[in-house]
């Protein structure tokens, strides 16, 4: 089963930065894309971010647009999600998951335990 590990989440002030990695585990990444999603406390899962497998195509939910960058370095086999400009509606456990496309809403990859974000001042 195709497996991914997050990390680099952790507690920043409004308008902070972090970055999050998603790291595969035996399988090669760059053939699935890959989607960044997020779930805040009594609410359900929402897609973030996602990049495509071959032509890394990106897209973004339009509350992160213009504050996030998702890109894939093949060669570490990880995606990551730079996040800047953090607000408090930021908050929440981040998770990535492998998908055939960006469009697809059939998740390949088993949900890992996610990487916490904490925006507070």
């Amino acid at each position: 089963q195709l497996q991914l590990v997050e990390s680099g989440g952790g507690l920043v002030q409004p308008g902070g930065s972090l970055r999050l990695s998603c790291a595969a585990s035996g399988f090669t990444l760059e053939y699935y894309a890959i989607g960044w999603f997020r779930q805040a406390p009594g609410k359900e899962r929402e897609g973030v971010s996602c990049v495509s497998g071959r032509s890394s195509n990106t897209k973004y939910a339009d509350s992160v647009k213009g504050r996030f960058t998702i890109s894939r370095d093949n060669a570490k086999n990880t995606v990551y999600l730079q996040m800047n400009s953090l607000k408090p509606e930021d908050t929440g456990v981040y998770y990535c998951a492998a998908r055939l496309s960006c469009a697809s809403t059939v998740v390949l990859s088993s949900w890992g335990q996610g990487t916490q974000v904490t925006v507070s001042s």
